[in-house]
């Protein structure tokens, strides 16, 4: 840990409990995009149920757990699951959760319903699965009213259910014939309060935990706030650069400096803490990045810097480790980043900030 002069670890003063908070970072749909909500109308079947898996395999279970398989089964033959989410390896009774996409042009009604239980239960009959968790409906514009209060006291939707199989009423007609005495059984023995609608905010939010996807498909953009100030002395994460900034001004100076000799100095005390504003720059960059596009993508960057400014700080024309870091930082200033996907929002001072926050990874050295 940096210390100061007094042997104490230096105050993390961070900004002013008065001052108005800095504006954070936030999102915005492209100009001219709709937002998510109303795209998922307009998507093909297709095309929701591959949202609907996608969402899934992001989807947060609690303490840290996650699905351990997921996978899209649309179309003929997937036996009435759209996407199949199991919370184990194997397909097992219980321990699974089953996801039925329906993309119709308006709230699910029990008509839409009645007709996919009938070859659920006709599947579980047949053993094409084990009973699931939970029976989950999916659709865009959600459940309608008249399937909603049936769905709120699920012994009354199972009895309808059962009733409007016998007389063929709520689009089965012609299918009494299928509901034999030992399917009637198991959908007794079936708990309808496990039948459970799946609203697409949460499919979105799920979704959007893969910010770089979310945002791809739905044309979202980031807008970055503001860069996290400058403390006063430096905090514990910048440990690392600064000890390679005090090895430089230790060399300019010709002896060894404390922090607070630093801090204090003339000299070497404004060109110490500029170079702190620069890793703050970069620090901005790096809280955006992970805000959207995720800290892969600021990690990405920091390679491309290291590649770009590498062979001019390690050339043996530098006599000082001062050479070496304004090598490093006007290096890092003059480099074309387009290939990254924060290049739009790069600000003066993020790529030279960026020097120092590869110093800190210890990926680069001012003083041999």
């Amino acid at each position: 840990m940096l210390l100061s002069s007094t042997g104490e670890a230096p105050e993390d003063m961070g900004a002013n409990p008065n001052q108005k908070p800095a504006r954070k970072n936030r999102f915005a749909v492209k100009r001219g995009v709709i937002p998510p909500s109303s795209q998922v109308l307009l998507f093909h079947p297709d095309q929701w149920e591959k949202l609907v898996e996608a969402a899934c395999l992001n989807r947060p279970l609690g303490n840290g757990a996650k699905y351990a398989f997921v996978k899209q089964l649309g179309g003929a033959g997937d036996g009435g699951r759209d996407v199949e989410a199991r919370l184990v390896p194997n397909l097992l009774k219980g321990q699974w959760d089953l996801y039925q996409g329906k993309h119709y042009d308006h709230g699910l009604t029990p008509s839409d319903v009645f007709k996919e239980l009938v070859k659920f239960f006709k599947h579980l009959a047949a053993k094409t699965y084990p009973e699931p968790r939970y029976y989950y409906l999916c659709a865009p514009r959600g459940v309608g009213n008249d399937l909603h209060e049936l769905m709120t006291k699920p012994d009354e939707f199972k009895l309808r259910f059962l009733n409007d199989w016998k007389a063929e009423k709520t689009g089965l007609k012609g299918r009494a014939a299928e509901l034999t005495s030992d399917l009637e059984k198991l959908v007794m023995a079936f708990d309808f309060k496990n039948i459970i609608e799946c609203q697409t905010r949460d499919i979105l939010k799920w979704h959007a935990l893969d910010r770089k996807a979310h945002f791809d498909l739905f044309g979202i953009e980031g807008e970055r706030g503001e860069d996290p100030l400058t403390p006063t002395a430096p905090a514990a994460h910048e440990q690392v650069y600064v000890e390679e900034l005090l090895k430089v001004y230790a060399e300019v100076s010709g002896k060894s400096l404390t922090l607070d000799e630093l801090m204090a100095s003339d000299s070497c005390g404004e060109h110490f803490q500029s170079q702190r504003t620069l890793f703050y720059c970069a620090e901005g960059l790096k809280l955006f990045s992970r805000d959207t596009h995720g800290e892969a993508e600021f990690d990405a960057l920091l390679d491309m810097v290291l590649t770009g400014v590498g062979p001019k700080v390690k050339s043996p024309r530098h006599k000082t480790g001062l050479d070496r870091l304004e090598a490093g930082t006007s290096g890092a200033e003059q480099l074309v980043v387009n290939d990254s996907v924060l290049a739009p929002k790069l600000r003066p001072g993020d790529l030279p900030g960026t020097c120092h926050h590869l110093a800190n990874q210890k990926r680069l050295k001012w003083v041999k």
